[in-house]
């Protein structure tokens, strides 16, 4: 199937005004279930570009609802993060990141690998302005010395290890601090645990200076796995809405967050491989 979603983001003969859109829609009918009948060639055409000249961006990002559910709501019980509501700034990086390899998805770089940045923003904007609630947590998933373990390192992180607490640049709440820090809650374990895993195995990287790569090699696997269950076992608070600033400055300078202040006395986390 994602071939097929592949296929119709590439660019056509069309109008260049009309590319975008059009290609995000075709692809989103089929993401979305409604591709299996065969209509004509000719027919299809048409049928897209009349729906396309009328749609919204909310029709034309139905490819990314296939995965990450209806506006952007996925639950915890699913791998696919929620992405409605989250910072502009930090949806925006992340698109970039998946279309110019700094994270590693093929489906998600086949969707978007032709689409501008100015779009990319515009889906980025589209989604962080979805005000949905959150689901109940599911039940923690983790015996309560793990449990314990992950609050202390989520609240208190770990100085002798240069591990700064995540709530330092998260936000004392954990919904993240726009324009460009997720949150942390809402997100399935297993999908926390593979992508601390992806920044310790060099999978993901951010623009440089990659501060989550050099924290991400501190962790154990058990620190990995106890930060993890804590995080999926708690509530969301205040809607989930990331705050506006950060209290104090962040500990360390991280690409792509440049607009926050950094502590002048911290040192900067460890970075791996060099510039990204």
């Amino acid at each position: 199937m994602i071939n097929c979603l592949r296929g119709v983001l590439r660019p056509v003969s069309r109008p260049s005004s009309w590319l975008p859109g059009a290609a995000a829609l075709g692809a989103l009918a089929f993401g979305a279930g409604v591709g299996g009948q065969t209509a004509p060639a000719h027919a299809t055409a048409a049928t897209s570009a009349a729906t396309v000249s009328a749609s919204s961006m909310s029709s034309r990002v139905l490819a990314c609802t296939a995965c990450h559910g209806k506006e952007g709501r996925a639950t915890p019980e699913g791998y696919f993060p929620r992405i409605a509501g989250k910072p502009a700034g930090y949806l925006a990086n992340q698109l970039l990141n998946f279309r110019d390899g700094r994270r590693s998805y093929p489906q998600m770089t086949y969707l978007i690998e032709h689409l501008t940045d100015d779009y990319l923003r515009e889906m980025a904007e589209h989604f962080a302005a979805q005000d949905l609630p959150y689901p109940p947590p599911p039940a923690p998933q983790a015996p309560p010395a793990a449990l314990e373990r992950g609050r202390a390192l989520v609240q208190q992180g770990d100085a002798a290890r240069n591990i700064p607490a995540c709530v330092s640049c998260h936000g004392a709440a954990m919904t993240g601090v726009n324009p460009s820090i997720p949150g942390l809650l809402g997100l399935p374990r297993d999908y926390l645990n593979s992508q601390l895993g992806a920044w310790k195995t060099g999978q993901r990287r951010a623009h440089a200076p990659d501060c989550m790569a050099g924290i991400a090699q501190q962790l154990t696997p058990d620190d990995v796995s106890a930060v993890s269950a804590w995080l999926a076992a708690q509530p969301v608070v205040a809607g989930g809405k990331p705050a506006r600033t950060l209290p104090v400055a962040m500990p360390a300078r991280c690409g792509g967050v440049a607009e926050v202040p950094v502590a002048a006395v911290a040192a900067p986390a460890p970075v791996i491989g060099g510039s990204r």
